[in-house]
């Protein structure tokens, strides 16, 4: 979680808050231009971008709201600015082009902060446990295969993964806590 006094810093321009908004957001912002861009290239130019856009508009970023959302709407306007000026570069035909990257069904911001939320919760793991999740749920393995292909007691892949949830329960709890109050309202 971002804490008040780092919102704070980067609002007033402290290069240690900046320093540290790049450390967490980099990588949802990346997500977020290469939903809209398609390319590594390009994606990582847009997030450059996006982040000295940032910094120079820091002073204009309210404490009290969240920063997330307004850094990944810099970043998706500097990934179709990138993509306007490459396609210029290219010389692609406009009419062909037009109106691409408005059709392009990238990720919503909540679900790339979703996402990244995950991600985070998953590295503060155990690597026995991260392991056992990853095999399971990216790599479609069932407990069985997981203990053939980690060379290990089934009985010991059904503990760690029961751990695995009970670690990730708690450091996930405030997405559950969203879920609800949207279904609510």
């Amino acid at each position: 979680m971002i804490d008040a006094e780092m919102l704070q810093g980067f609002a007033a321009g402290d290069d240690a808050a900046f320093e540290e908004v790049v450390r967490r957001f980099s990588g949802p912002m990346f997500a977020v231009a290469m939903a809209t861009l398609g390319n590594r290239e390009l994606a990582a130019d847009a997030v450059q971008q996006a982040l000295v856009a940032a910094w120079r508009a820091s002073a204009s970023f309210s404490p009290d709201s969240e920063l997330a959302p307004w850094l990944y709407t810099i970043t998706r306007r500097c990934a179709i600015d990138v993509w306007r000026r490459d396609r210029r570069h290219r010389g692609s035909d406009l009419s062909a082009a037009s109106g691409v990257v408005d059709t392009i069904p990238g990720p919503t911001y909540e679900t790339v902060w979703e996402a990244w939320q995950v991600r985070l919760a998953l590295d503060r793991l155990p690597a026995e446990e991260r392991e056992v999740i990853r095999l399971h749920y990216l790599e479609g393995l069932t407990q069985t295969e997981i203990a053939l292909s980690l060379d290990i007691p089934l009985g010991t892949v059904k503990s760690r993964a029961y751990r695995a949830h009970h670690h990730l329960q708690p450091l996930l709890a405030h997405l559950a806590d969203v879920e609800i109050r949207e279904g609510a309202g």
